[in-house]
């Protein structure tokens, strides 16, 4: 049988030729826009799950794998049960089967909040869309998710500065017009102190000035906790700091017989912060650790360089904090202590976290002891040794 082409008048095959060559054309175009389509997909932030009217994900991109956790291979071609949680499952089971069966969409074309799950079993706050597709008499849906855990954390960061622009107001506010009194109060208990000949009264007065200087000091806490804070921020060393902050406690603890071992880690890391602020958070938790030991112990101060970021450890072997205490160590007002204010633990998280990249955490358990654990961004090293000497001591 002869071919088409020469069984055409030679017009006409020209024609048809032509068409042919558009068609071809029209095809790669199309081939084209189809992988710049898949890539444009397969790189988006949002995660894109396909899955057919049977529940079989066929399509799962690298978004989807970051988002869930779960890599392809473990879930292109099997059931969508598989990053799904069984309420979430048994909702979505009946969504598509509903679809199918009336093509009365809920859900699709509509986007909604949902509390997702990835494989390690950590539930993320998440905003997904739903739309659906018919290819040769096939139904497929796919899910657009969207990981909202960074956005709502900043929403929560945001509300809390705003409350704590406000509170810090009401503070100062209130701090001012009780600051006065107190001095008032103190300077004539203390005058009176003085004058009085009988015991009961003089010790009485002294009662009423050790309590006002202890009410000077909560205020003087709550403004420094809640007021805005500048940092003045320069180069500084780590290890000088820890060093400087040694230096202040290390008669109290050759007093008290406990053995403080300080290491630099062989490295000086320079950071850009508050000198002051960060000796003051320095000092706060080594005293701290010197109160935990009321019978002597040891107390550990290291420092090391891990990547980008240099490690402080402060760690004692005193009591401990019970579990049930752990988790509110850093809140304004709570303290272990018989004569603590419960502000210096949330001032020193607030100083840390108030340094770009900085961040505080603690580990404890009751009866063997306390490590505070906090990390900075490091600039660079040092190009001399540290006032330490680089290395390991004990005294």
């Amino acid at each position: 049988m002869p071919g088409w082409g020469t069984a055409l008048p030679k017009a006409e095959r020209g024609r048809a030729e032509s068409r042919c060559e558009n068609a071809m054309g029209e095809s790669k175009e199309e081939s084209k826009e189809l992988v710049v389509l898949q890539g444009a997909v397969e790189n988006t932030n949002e995660a894109f799950v396909t899955i057919n009217q049977n529940h079989k994900v066929l399509f799962f991109n690298k978004a989807a794998e970051r988002i869930f956790g779960f890599s392809r291979e473990e879930v292109i071609g099997h059931d969508l049960d598989v990053i799904m949680s069984p309420r979430c499952s048994r909702d979505h089971h009946q969504a598509v089967e509903r679809y199918v069966q009336t093509r009365k969409p809920q859900r699709i074309g509509h986007a909604s909040e949902i509390l997702a799950t990835r494989k390690n079993g950590e539930t993320f706050p998440a905003y997904i869309s739903f739309s659906v597709s018919e290819v040769a008499g096939d139904t497929y849906f796919t899910g657009i998710v969207r990981d909202l855990t960074e956005t709502k954390n900043l929403q929560e960061r945001i509300i809390r500065s705003e409350r704590l622009a406000a509170l810090g107001q009401m503070v100062a506010e209130i701090s001012h017009e009780i600051k006065n009194p107190l001095m008032m109060i103190g300077g004539f208990a203390k005058q009176l102190a003085k004058q009085s000949g009988e015991e009961k009264s003089a010790h009485k007065l002294k009662i009423i000035v050790s309590e006002v200087e202890r009410l000077e000091n909560l205020l003087k806490e709550l403004r420094e906790l809640y007021l805005p804070r500048t940092l003045t921020v320069e180069e500084t060393s780590i290890n000088d700091l820890l060093i400087e902050t040694h230096e202040l406690i290390k008669g109290e603890c050759e007093n008290k017989g406990i053995r403080v071992e300080i290491s630099t880690g062989g490295a000086s890391p320079l950071i850009r912060g508050d000198k002051a602020k960060l000796k003051q958070v320095f000092l706060n938790l080594v005293k701290n650790a010197i109160e935990a030991m009321e019978g002597g112990g040891r107390l550990s101060i290291l420092s090391e360089l891990k990547g980008n970021e240099v490690e402080i450890i402060i760690e004692d072997n005193g009591g401990g904090i019970s579990d049930k205490d752990l988790g509110r160590i850093f809140s304004p007002f709570f303290t272990t202590k018989r004569h603590g204010t419960g502000l210096g633990l949330a001032i020193s998280k607030s100083i840390i976290e108030e340094h770009p990249g900085g961040s505080i955490s603690v580990e404890s358990e009751g009866g063997k002891g306390t490590k505070f654990r906090i990390s900075l961004p490091v600039i660079r090293e040092k190009a001399e040794n540290s006032k330490s000497g680089n290395g390991r001591s004990k005294r």
